[in-house]
């Protein structure tokens, strides 16, 4: 069976919870669970799936729910090279484009944003949106020349400031 099969397996399968911690690393066993998982999802590891990652962890901590309790839309900067950031995301929370819990917007993030993101929970209506900064560019460009696991720890370690700003609200219906 192909690893992407696997993988999507493992991701679809409703009693799983994930087995590794972004936010912890048990002598690089962790990272190199997500890296291997965001090289079979999205073909490379690059610097804004680590982004994606840290982002999810950080919702579903923040909102206090498991991976499948959330719904997720994504807003792509005009300056963004891509919207690689979600495929991070949708590794961590299990939200997926064929569950209908995913989407990446059409229209873009407002001007002066890398990226936005709004993660809900779909059970309170509570969410939470982040806001990735310009200066995001300048961090992903130092982190692309390396190893992937370069590219994990300088995400992982960077200041949240560096990464987004958070906001919490409740979407009214």
């Amino acid at each position: 069976m192909g690893a992407a099969l696997v993988m999507l397996l493992l991701l679809s399968s409703p009693v799983l919870a994930h087995p590794h911690s972004p936010s912890g690393d048990k002598a690089g066993a962790d990272r190199d669970y997500w890296i291997e998982l965001g090289e079979a999802v999205h073909g490379s590891f690059g610097p804004l799936i680590a982004v994606g990652i840290r982002i999810g962890d950080d919702a579903l901590r923040t909102l206090g729910v498991g991976p499948r309790n959330v719904d997720v839309t994504y807003y792509s900067g005009k300056d963004a090279p891509c919207p690689c950031v979600v495929d991070g995301i949708m590794l961590v929370t299990t939200a997926s484009p064929g569950q209908g819990t995913l989407r990446v917007a059409a229209e873009p993030a407002a001007d002066g944003q890398f990226g936005r993101v709004v993660i809900r929970n779909k059970r309170s209506n509570r969410a939470v949106e982040y806001v990735l900064p310009p200066s995001l560019a300048t961090l992903a460009k130092e982190a692309m020349t390396g190893a992937p696991e370069r590219r994990w720890s300088l995400v992982m370690k960077a200041p949240e400031a560096q990464i987004f700003t958070r906001r919490m609200f409740d979407v009214k219906d």
